[in-house]
Order: structure tokens, then C-alpha cells, then sequence
């Protein structure tokens, strides 16, 4: 078996310089750790894919490997922390620049494509274990807290960030509305077969205009009630949905 620090020490190798020898050695044993287990999930299934071959794989022990991530289901998430995390930097510049919102919502989406597109190639791999609602992989549960908070964050900064007037009693629905439409967008990407997944790009640049529009339209009062109807329908009907109103 190859020893776990040559292994971390490949793992190092591939990364820009400067970067992994900064970071501690149990970053960089998580790190191989997680990027192991997503090679076997994308090579062998997820189902099919023990923690002790991703330990074997890795080079290191099945109890180091558990210390790191407490189970597979915990592996996951630490790649939809991984996503969250790497969205938050890609999209920083739309953040900080144009003021139109719906330049900002096409910017912040395009964003979370061009991040996950690497990963596309087995995303349906987790599809069917994170659609069921009671699954920890699902991004309604309440293991998925932290990346889901961080991507809704995203889209409270999209929006507090425009020119567009909004009713501030809306300021809390608005960003989880917004990030229910991510995950529309998400479900769509997953089964899209399309060269470099054009459709749900195309999907983005249709609809984050029609967003941007229906966000200024909720400031007329006579709106207010139909768009907590809308977000109360959405809790009520997404599998899982119902975790959103409290992150």
C-alpha cells in the first residue's frame, strides 16, 4: 500500500504552487481524503463505494479515514461544502459589480455552473440518494445546513446588493426563494446531456431576467401576499423543504 504521506505529497503535486504547502497536514489529508472518495463515486457508483476502499485508495486507515468524515453521507457533504465554498469566491466579482439584479441572479447562477461543471459528469450519482427527503444527502436536511446557509447568503448579497427597490419585509423570503430557483436550475443541470450542459445555461439567461422582474413587482403591496403564498407552496411541496424556514 502506498504510505499516506507520499500520497499527500501527489496530492500536493497537483495543485498550484504555494497554495497546499501553506495548508496543515490534516487539511491536506481531509483533502485527499474527500478527492479520493469523488474519483471512486464518479468511477464506481456511490452506492457501490465503501469507506474502506476510499481509506485503501487513499493510502490511509479506515479509522483516520472516519476521523476526518464520520461516514460517506459526511463525505458528501464535505463536497457540498467544497462547492458552497468555491461558488462564494467565483461569484465575488458579480457581488461587488453591476447593480442590475438581474445581471447579478445571471452571474450568480452561470457562476455555481462554471464551479460545478467538473463534477457534472457523476452529479447523478448522488441525484438519487439526495432526492429522497429523509436521506442526510438531501440539500433540504439538516446535515446540508451549512452549505445550504452559505449559497442562500450568496443570494441575500445578490439581492442587497442591487438598484432594484423591495419591500423589506420580503428581505428574508426573497433570498430563499431565489435559492429554490438554484435549486431548480440544479435538478435541470443534473439530467442535462447537453455539450458543456449549454441548455442550463441557456435556462439561466432566460430566467434571471423573469426574476429580477417578479422581485420588483413584490413591492406593490397588492403582491406582498402572493409571494409568501408562493414561498409557503414551495415549503409545503419540495421534498424536504420545509428545514428552509429555519436556516
Amino acid at each position: 500500500m502506498v504510505k499516506e504521506e507520499d500520497n499527500v505529497a501527489d496530492a500536493n503535486a497537483a495543485r498550484p504552487s504555494g497554495r497546499a504547502s501553506k495548508a496543515p497536514k490534516s487539511e491536506q489529508t481531509r483533502t485527499l481524503i474527500l478527492e479520493t472518495a469523488l474519483r471512486l463515486f464518479e468511477q464506481r457508483g456511490y452506492d457501490k463505494t465503501t469507506m474502506r476502499a476510499i481509506a485503501q485508495e487513499a493510502g490511509v486507515s479506515v479509522g483516520n479515514a472516519y476521523y476526518y468524515f464520520s461516514s460517506k453521507e459526511h463525505l458528501v457533504q464535505g463536497f457540498y461544502d467544497r462547492i458552497a465554498a468555491e461558488h462564494a469566491v467565483a461569484v465575488q466579482p458579480v457581488l461587488e459589480g453591476d447593480t442590475d439584479l438581474a445581471v447579478r441572479i445571471r452571474g450568480v447562477l452561470l457562476g455555481w455552473l462554471d464551479v460545478a461543471e467538473q463534477y457534472h459528469r457523476f452529479a447523478g450519482q448522488f441525484f438519487k440518494n439526495a432526492a429522497d427527503p429523509e436521506s442526510p444527502l438531501s440539500p433540504f436536511s439538516e446535515d446540508s445546513v451549512a452549505a445550504r446557509e452559505a449559497a442562500i447568503s450568496i443570494h441575500r448579497r445578490c439581492l442587497a446588493g442591487s438598484d432594484i427597490k423591495r419591500d423589506p419585509e420580503l428581505d428574508e423570503l426573497l433570498p430563499q426563494l431565489m435559492w429554490l430557483m438554484q435549486m431548480g436550475m440544479v435538478l435541470f443541470w443534473v439530467y442535462d446531456r447537453t455539450e458543456n450542459t449549454e441548455r442550463s445555461r441557456r435556462l439561466v439567461e432566460r430566467t434571471a431576467p423573469l426574476a429580477a422582474r417578479a422581485i420588483a413587482l413584490s413591492r406593490f403591496r397588492v403582491l406582498r401576499p402572493l409571494v409568501r403564498q408562493v414561498h409557503d407552496v414551495l415549503v409545503e411541496f419540495m421534498p424536504g423543504a420545509r428545514d428552509v424556514r429555519s436556516s
